[in-house]
């Protein structure tokens, strides 16, 4: 099937197989790497992209539900003209809430739509509102710190 979207900014033109997923689409065809696959459950949510503006997990939806829509994945997210990293990203840099990385991807783009929708969130609001995350490294801590953080820097 022919699918025209926006990913990162630019249009992108492709004929994909009707049961390929976004984030097959967005590692395989685009070379999107940043979107990672986790579990191919929609558990983990490392896979987790903007559409239109808000999070998904790209394992859930097919490339062609994207079609005329806007992606945005990790690579979009920071300032590729300034080379200045997302606030989210910096606050992440900065507050440690990185750990091995696998999950940081998907956390970022979690917690930046948490923070759009909630710029001022408690602890216990960024903990709910991260809950479809999953980190293998249980630093949970720092990646709440970072929100938490980027919130007070008014990252959303």
């Amino acid at each position: 099937m022919k699918i025209e979207l926006t990913v990162d900014g630019a249009a992108v033109s492709d004929d994909v197989e009707p049961r390929m997923l976004l984030v097959q689409y967005l590692r395989e065809k685009l070379g999107k790497t940043g979107t990672v696959i986790g579990c191919d459950t929609s558990n983990c949510g490392a896979c987790t992209v903007h559409l239109d503006g808000t999070s998904v997990k790209s394992c859930n939806v097919l490339a062609v539900q994207a079609g005329g829509r806007t992606v945005t994945t990790i690579e979009g997210l920071a300032d590729t003209v300034e080379g200045d990293l997302h606030p989210v990203q910096e606050s992440f840099r900065e507050c440690h809430g990185l750990q091995c990385g696998f999950c940081t991807p998907g956390m970022i783009m979690q917690a930046v739509d948490l923070l759009k929708e909630n710029p001022n969130p408690s602890e216990e609001e960024v903990r709910l509102g991260m809950e479809g995350n999953l980190c293998r490294c249980t630093g949970y801590h720092n990646i709440v710190k970072s929100v938490l953080h980027a919130a007070g820097g008014g990252a959303a």
